[in-house]
């Protein structure tokens, strides 16, 4: 077991309520109000404009700020080498698909070349069809669902699937006994939750793990799960796999708390930040399990220089929405440069010769969340989630 750098426990324990902060999770540095507003010191005829789409807004904000954020270092990096420079055009789409799609058509209209996101899985299926019939090219930091990527090969995905989530998840908790009974609380009405489960359940079938409770909720402003956490302790479930987002997970464990339930909870990558969620109570989760392809108190030093450069920019620990928003950015930039894209082509141009880059099996990406990153005709990356343990209020790598 891996411990964390201990001057960065002192500093999220000072940050931590400023990560994101007055949407879920706030940010100490308010985005721009200016629908219109880009990101990267180089404006010009040779920059290629990336067109950014995510909720800035609203309850999922916490995790379009944290992709935008991790996109906007990313490019200053990238633009102070010279040579081809980024611009970022980023667009609210407060996690609603016809707003996405909205957002999609004015990043033309603005120019665009290439879409960056959507941030979350429902508006990023509607933005991949419309970017399929036009031919642009389209790469998301975190929608996780196949459904993104079917049929489209136009469009790649940088954070792992839902289904190697869920695969792995229970390959995981088998292997390590973390669970004799297992009780499963998703989201039945979101496609994230929903592709997480049914692969989790059966490779559970496949290998034995006894799932001995499912229960669903329909949507993520549900605030009671007593039924749900009734019927898992009443199935004398030792582990609750939840593949739900930070905002429910926080409820269930506050909730599990005042009945006295204490099995083992064990999440995946949708629950990370919920460490920074405003006015929750931390100790809440500890011993709280989660796959996360990143961990902002790893010790190598890409990371520290990461975390280091996102605390100035924005006064906060980055999340693991914010690491594959910057790998994300670093994918376009090193395939770019491999197939010789300039700012003068057209964005169908631009397109197809991605494409062959990003499937050509010599082109790989080092990057924060996952060394060696390659991509298959499917649009799906090849990497491996790492599972940490929330530990005295912050992560530690299992």
């Amino acid at each position: 077991m891996k411990k964390m750098r201990v001057l960065s426990l002192a500093m999220a324990a000072a940050m931590s309520l400023s990560l994101l902060a007055g949407c879920g999770g706030g940010t100490s540095s308010e985005p721009s109000t200016n629908p219109d507003s880009g990101s990267g010191s180089s404006t010009g005829a040779d920059v290629i404009t990336i067109g950014g789409i995510g909720p800035l807004t609203g309850s999922a904000a916490v995790y379009g700020l944290a992709t935008k954020q991790g996109a906007e270092i990313a490019i200053e990096e990238i633009n102070a080498l010279g040579g081809l420079q980024f611009a970022l055009d980023s667009q609210d789409d407060e996690g609603a698909t016809e707003k996405a799609v909205n957002a999609y058509g004015k990043l033309k209209d603005n120019g665009a070349k290439i879409i960056y996101g959507c941030t979350t899985t429902n508006p990023c299926v509607a933005v991949a069809a419309e970017t399929y019939n036009d031919r642009y090219f389209q790469l998301t930091p975190s929608a996780s669902s196949t459904d993104v990527t079917a049929g489209k090969d136009n469009v790649f995905q940088v954070c792992f699937t839902d289904p190697n989530q869920g695969k792995t998840a229970a390959d995981y908790i088998k292997e390590n006994n973390l669970g004799t009974k297992i009780a499963v609380i998703y989201n039945n009405g979101d496609a994230y939750s929903t592709g997480i489960y049914t692969a989790f359940q059966a490779e559970a079938d496949e290998i034995g793990l006894e799932v001995v409770a499912v229960q669903t909720f329909p949507d993520d402003t549900n605030a009671d799960f007593t039924v749900q956490l009734t019927a898992a302790k009443d199935a004398g479930a030792d582990l609750v796999f939840m593949p739900i987002y930070y905002t429910p997970a926080s409820l269930i464990l506050n909730q599990a708390k005042t009945m006295g339930y204490e099995p083992t909870f064990f999440g995946c990558d949708g629950m990370d930040g919920i460490l920074d969620l405003e006015g929750f109570d931390t100790s809440l989760a500890e011993g709280l399990m989660l796959m996360t392809p990143f961990n902002a108190w790893g010790e190598d030093e890409r990371t520290v220089k990461f975390v280091e450069e996102y605390q100035e920019a924005y006064g906060g620990i980055p999340n693991q929405f914010a690491a594959d928003g910057y790998d994300c950015i670093y994918a376009i930039y090193e395939a770019c440069e491999k197939a010789g894209i300039t700012a003068d082509m057209s964005a169908q141009d631009i397109c197809e010769k991605l494409i062959a880059t990003f499937t050509d099996s010599s082109f790989s990406v080092d990057g924060l969340t996952g060394t060696g990153m390659t991509w298959g005709t499917n649009g799906e990356v090849s990497k491996a989630p790492v599972v940490v343990k929330v530990e005295g209020g912050v992560y530690v790598t299992q």
